[in-house]
This record gives structure tokens, C-alpha cells and sequence, in this order.
């Protein structure tokens, strides 16, 4: 069969690209291994899909750490307030929350995907259930993909495989063997927005399951004092380690944890500073000075925080507070003001939201996202060298990417 283009992949990318494809009067496939599409839409934002992030392309810059600079074409011809509106005119009823995230109200990604699986085949796509083995190429471009059932020929062929994240859901890294079929350099793969496993372990697991919901988390590299990446908001124990919003973003900016060490600083009262703190802690053992310190930390702390806090100060639990000396005060102010935890490495990349590295973007047109060393290959989402923070921004690359080719095959 011959179309005018060929997709491999039915994520959000591939089924975005073929809507839009579609709606130009494009004949188009979608090839789809996994038994339906949008597996992994389906269980993004805890199973509610954080479509985009209602703010400014400037901002959703800001939260791409690497190859930003790729993106802007793409991120400016289709910004998250088109992206708002696409789905609307779809007839999914939107909502931003908190941090600005967008969510369908109904709460379901079922409803996502849903609406971009109609709308490409109302549009006249053609999903295909079938698992691409390789590219088929003639004199120096791509003509078509070879599947387990068939051959389909076109003379645009778009790699929408997503990355290596959640392999169950179907992103099991094939892109990257397209990719370098076709001659393209894909940069190391790992994982990203992930969570992170400490060489505290142990300590974790005592406060697992403890979520801080106003922290301010700082991640150093070696004894630099600088901060590689620092933010506040949520974050939660668990039983190897630390994850949350917070975290996935951090783990973002981890580099070779072979050659360098890496640590999380967390300020438990962002708000205070340490002479502020230090004043609100005298006034709570002014009430009671005759408490065992073990026990004179309610009012400042979460009951599973307040064991790792005594250990990690020093003091002893039974000690009265009145008995405390200023310089185990100030080391207790110090603490709960630089809560340091040792990262060991991350969880596995089948636990990463998204894939950090990717095809090489220097290889790849920015406005087109067209391949610059084979005619008529594009590579659009996850499989690009790009990804962003949690809070919509990957799924916005996605789509921007998604539109970016299909304008081009539209022109």
C-alpha cells in the first residue's frame, strides 16, 4: 500500500502528526506494534494526561534542559495556548491547575487519547496494527517501512516511537535503530525524570511514603556550591530513595554518575531563614523546657521526618531542650535547613517518564524536524535529543514537533 506519508508510531506525536496530515487531505498510516494506541498517554499524569502547560513559549524554554534552542521554531509556530485549543476543538473540555499544568476536566487520559484516535481516523488515517522491522530505502532517501505483515511505501516516512521509558506501553527504543539505519547519530540513552536512588537508602525507608509539599530542593555536583538545578515544591520518600516532582526534574540534570558525585540539598523551611528558624525553635521549647528533644519537634515537622532529624543533628533524643547548647542548636537549624542526601544512581529507565538523549539534533532540520541525511525521513517527540521537566512540557515538545512536520508535508 502507498500513502502519502507513513507514521511509526501511535503516541501522542504519531497520532497528532497524522490528525494533522489528515485534515490537509493527506492519505496517511499510522503503524502501531502495541495491541491500541496511546499506551503510555494513557498513564501520564498518574492516569489525568497533563496535556501542556498553560504559559508562554519562553517559559516552556526555560523548562527544557538540553537543546532548547532546537525547539524554539517548532515551539512558536504551536504554542501550549494552540495546543489548549486544539483539544478543545476537539470537544475535550480543559482545566489548569496548580504550576499551571492542563488537564481534561473529566480527569481522564482515556478521554486524550480518545479524541486523537477518532479525530485521525474521522480525518482518514489509517491505523495499522503491525511491528516496523526497518526503513526501506532507494538512491539516498526512504520509501516506505518493512513490517512483520507487510511493506508500506511512501516517500515521507515519520519516526514517532517515543524513547525507552515504559517499554510496556510500547516505547521499546526501535526509533533509535531507524534512526541509525538511516545514518544519524543517536546520543546516549538514559533515564530521565526519574526517580533517584540514595546511598541513604536506608534513612528514606523510614520516612517512605512522607510527601513535602512546600520544600525547596537543590541539586550540587561535587563540592561545588553552586546548584545545578534548584527549585521548590513537592517531593517524597520512599523506600530507595527520594522521587516527586522535584526530583524527576533534578534527575534531568544528572550527568555520568561515574565520574562525578552528585548531591540533594533539601531546605525543609524554604520560608525562615536559619536566625528566623532558630527564633521559632526557642519560642516552641520556651513553652516547654522541660521536653525531651526527640519530643519537641512536632509543631515544626512531620512525625516520620523527626527521627532523621534527630540522628542527623546529633543531639541526643532524651536530652532536655533546656540542657541544648547554642551550637547544637545552630547544627539542628543547619540540618533541617540542608537535609543533604548522596544520589547512588537512578531507578531503571523502564521507571523514567521519558528518555534523556536521543537522535542528534544537529542532524535533524529544526523547522521540519526533516532528516539532513535522508530524504524524506522525519523524527518527531520523544525520539528527538530533547525533553523537558515534568508539568505538561513533554507532551507540548511533542505535539509542536508533530506539527512542525506536518506543516512541512503540508506545504
Amino acid at each position: 500500500m502507498t500513502f502519502d506519508a507513513v507514521i511509526i508510531g501511535g503516541g501522542a506525536a504519531g497520532l497528532f502528526c497524522a490528525v494533522q496530515l489528515g485534515w490537509q487531505g493527506k492519505s496517511c498510516a499510522v503503524i502501531e506494534h502495541s495491541d491500541r494506541c496511546g499506551k503510555k498517554l494513557r498513564i501520564t499524569g498518574k492516569g489525568r494526561c497533563n496535556v501542556t502547560n498553560n504559559c508562554d513559549v519562553e517559559t516552556v524554554m526555560n523548562n527544557i534542559p538540553r537543546n532548547s534552542k532546537f525547539l524554539f521554531s517548532a515551539l512558536s509556530r504551536f504554542t501550549p495556548e494552540d495546543t489548549m485549543s486544539f483539544f478543545e476543538c476537539l470537544g475535550v473540555e480543559l482545566k489548569t491547575e496548580r504550576g499551571n499544568r492542563v488537564f481534561p476536566v473529566s480527569d481522564r487520559a482515556e478521554e486524550i487519547v480518545n479524541a486523537l484516535v477518532n479525530a485521525a481516523e474521522q480525518s482518514g488515517t489509517i491505523i495499522i496494527s503491525d511491528n516496523a522491522r526497518e526503513l526501506i530505502f532507494k538512491d539516498g532517501a526512504v520509501c516506505g517501512v518493512k513490517c512483520d505483515k507487510g511493506e508500506y511505501y511512501s516517500e515521507n516516512v515519520i519516526v514517532a516511537t517515543g524513547g525507552k521509558s515504559y517499554p510496556k506501553t510500547g516505547s521499546t527504543g526501535d526509533g533509535y535503530r531507524f534512526a541509525k539505519s538511516a545514518g544519524h547519530r543517536v546520543t546516549a540513552i538514559t533515564p530521565s525524570l526519574c526517580p533517584i536512588v540514595t546511598a541513604e537508602r536506608e534513612e528514606c525507608a523510614e520516612a517512605m511514603g512522607l510527601s513535602l509539599r512546600n520544600c525547596t530542593l537543590a541539586l550540587r555536583e561535587g563540592e561545588n556550591p553552586k546548584p545545578v538545578y534548584k527549585e521548590q515544591g513537592e517531593m517524597l520518600f520512599t523506600h530507595f530513595g527520594l522521587s516527586g516532582p522535584l526530583v524527576l526534574s533534578a534527575s534531568a540534570h544528572l550527568g555520568n554518575l561515574n565520574k562525578s558525585r552528585y548531591f540533594l540539598d533539601i531546605d525543609l523551611k524554604p520560608a525562615l531563614s536559619e536566625e528566623q528558624l532558630d527564633l521559632r525553635i526557642l519560642r516552641d521549647w520556651g513553652e516547654f523546657p522541660n521536653r525531651d528533644f526527640g519530643n519537641s519537634l512536632g509543631r515544626l515537622l512531620p512525625a516520620k521526618l523527626i527521627p532523621v532529624i534527630v540522628k542527623r543533628s546529633g543531639i541526643a533524643g532524651e536530652k532536655k531542650v533546656n540542657q541544648i547548647t547554642r551550637g547544637e542548636r545552630e547544627r539542628l537549624v543547619h540540618t533541617m535547613k540542608k537535609l543533604t542526601y548522596t544520589v547512588k544512581k537512578m531507578r531503571p529507565v523502564d521507571e523514567a517518564i521519558i528518555t534523556r538523549g536521543g537522535v542528534e539534533t544537529s542532524e535533524i532540520d529544526p523547522k521540519t524536524m526533516r532528516s539532513k541525511l535522508c530524504r524524506g525521513l522525519y523524527f518527531i517527540g520523544e525520539v528527538l535529543d530533547v525533553d523537558g521537566y515534568t508539568g505538561g512540557f513533554n507532551l507540548q515538545i511533542a505535539f509542536a514537533t508533530a506539527n512542525a512536520a506536518a506543516q512541512a508535508l503540508g506545504g
